[in-house]
């Protein structure tokens, strides 16, 4: 069975190692879109331009199930694609819900793009979820295009997450793909004083419930 994986750079490519290494039997087609990386604060209408041609070419190429590997497509874009495309498709969203149950402190902090942070998808997550909890929502415009192109300033990275983590956040969630890349330092930073969460392996499973299903 052939499973594409979309992202629009090299955050992708961690979701995509993690469905091969949990289910070798499938073939996993991924596609990126470096001319035009970073999304996070690109205009939606323009991202749903780039994007439209990539998803045609997983059809085009026999795949059954596409894999969003994008906060900021799937928060935005993702009914949109449902209603163009006719395979099933698995999004990645900010975990909040399972932040927001963990959280001792009942302060959480979400690193996300831009685009994520502002859409409907997001804002109903969070309206939903952690009513009664202050999200922290640090300002990371700038951490995708770092991973994307090998740059990063790990020193203004474990800046962010002490200053979340000294607003009392003990959850913290990667609402990015890209970020997944440098969780390991963010889990450093982090040790003894907060969680760090992100969606692959909900994401797995769900994609183990619509192939059992095909």
């Amino acid at each position: 069975m052939k499973i594409g994986v979309f992202d629009s750079g090299v955050g992708g490519q961690h979701v995509a190692a993690a469905i091969k290494k949990e289910l070798p039997t499938l073939e996993v087609i991924y596609k990126e879109d470096k001319a035009h990386v970073p999304y996070g604060t690109r205009p939606i209408e323009e991202i749903y331009g780039f994007i439209k041609p990539i998803f045609q070419e997983f059809i085009d190429e026999g795949c059954q199930v596409i894999v969003v590997a994008c906060n900021t497509v799937t928060t935005n874009l993702i009914d949109e694609l449902r209603d163009e495309f006719s395979v099933p498709m698995v999004g990645m969203e900010p975990a909040i819900k399972p932040a927001a149950e963990n959280t001792k402190s009942h302060v959480i902090a979400v690193f996300a793009t831009p685009r994520t942070l502002s859409s409907a998808r997001y804002h109903w997550l969070r309206n939903e979820y952690a009513k009664n909890i202050e999200v922290l929502e640090p300002d990371v415009s700038d951490w995708a295009l770092m991973i994307e192109t090998n740059n990063l300033d790990r020193d203004k990275v474990a800046t962010t997450i002490e200053d979340a983590c000294a607003r009392g956040a003990d959850q913290l969630v990667l609402g990015c793909t890209h970020y997944h890349w440098i969780e390991d330092i963010i889990k450093d930073v982090a040790a003894g004083r907060a969680s760090v969460i992100q969606p692959e392996k909900p994401v797995l499973a769900q994609l183990r419930r619509i192939i059992s299903d095909l």
